[in-house]
């Protein structure tokens, strides 16, 4: 990581290093994402409804592998220009690691959120590590123990590096609420290493 990150501990196997400020020309690369990215909004099925996700989402490159307990397998997809130009500047900021897979939260406003998860699906491998990128409005980041604690808060502006490290995935569940400001558009890529191409 640059001389810029900083690390907060978590526990004593887990921990986040943030970026602010990391991404160089974040206006442009806003408004190319925008364009470029196969924008489109997820149904699930919640106890017999089909509920629409809260956000707009696209992916870039491998995927979560078809054996995974969330059931949402989908195709490799080629890299926009801009998307794989970002990855490639992930991969000289974090040593020793390679992004293979995108995935792209679009949140329109304040009302849109993602609630508690951990990206933990078993082709990340058993400690994964995790990389975000956000874009645009500033979103309140949050993470809390999976057992019960106090909730740390992190605020994400326009271009900062977020990667998540260690057990953070297994000990800690992470959350963008929606917010009771107003707010304006933000996007979050999240770069991640697939252990196995999807589909196999």
């Amino acid at each position: 990581m640059t001389t810029a990150s900083h690390r907060l501990e978590l526990s004593p196997l887990s921990w986040v290093e943030h970026v602010p400020g990391w991404l160089p020309g974040a206006d442009r690369v806003l408004e190319r994402l925008l364009c470029e990215l196969p924008w489109g909004q997820q149904v699930l099925h919640l106890y017999g409804r089909k509920v629409a996700q809260p956000r707009l989402t696209a992916l870039c490159g491998r995927s979560m592998d078809p054996a995974s307990r969330y059931r949402r397998p989908n195709p490799e997809m080629p890299w926009t220009p801009t998307a794989a130009m970002v990855r490639d500047a992930v991969a000289r900021s974090v040593p020793d690691w390679e992004p293979n897979g995108l995935i792209a939260n679009r949140y329109r406003d304040g009302a849109d959120s993602i609630s508690w998860h951990a990206d933990d699906e078993p082709a990340l491998g058993p400690r994964p590590l995790v990389v975000s990128v956000s874009l645009g409005a500033r979103r309140t980041f949050r993470l809390r123990p999976r057992d019960g604690g106090p909730t740390t808060l992190l605020e994400l502006e326009h271009g900062d590096l977020l990667v998540m490290r260690g057990e953070t995935q297994r000990e800690f569940v992470h959350a963008i609420n929606k917010s009771a400001r107003p707010t304006g558009p933000r996007l979050s890529l999240t770069y991640r290493r697939y252990d196995d191409p999807a589909g196999d």
